[in-house]
């Protein structure tokens, strides 16, 4: 496996299941992404314009490959109905090799 093969999650939350479901489809249409689980249901507590906030939101998990990772974050991002959404990148260290391979192969052109 190349370096650039190596596995990424980027994970998100968006406000609604319509939102996400475009967004992950287009990242799947686009070969950014292998899959994109939205698990819908959380509730996200936060801070924002300096006071604490609730709100409903759906997760979405976007398995992808390090070389796309950062265009997945722009995708994901342009088009994100928040002004700052939740996007974040984590390395994956291990997994099934045939779940690896797998993901590498359906990010490539």
């Amino acid at each position: 496996m190349q370096s650039d093969d190596t596995p990424v999650i980027v994970y998100t939350t968006f406000p609604d299941i319509t939102s996400a479901k475009n967004a992950g489809s287009q990242l799947i249409a686009a070969n950014l992404a292998a899959c994109v689980n939205i698990l819908p249901g959380m509730v996200s507590i936060y801070q924002w314009d300096g006071k604490q906030e609730s709100s409903e939101e759906v997760v979405m998990i976007v398995k992808t490959r390090s070389a796309l990772a950062q265009a997945v974050v722009g995708e994901v991002s342009q088009q994100h109905p928040y002004d700052t959404p939740a996007v974040l990148t984590w390395q994956v260290t291990g997994g099934a090799p045939t779940y690896i391979e797998w993901i590498a192969q359906m990010t490539k052109p």
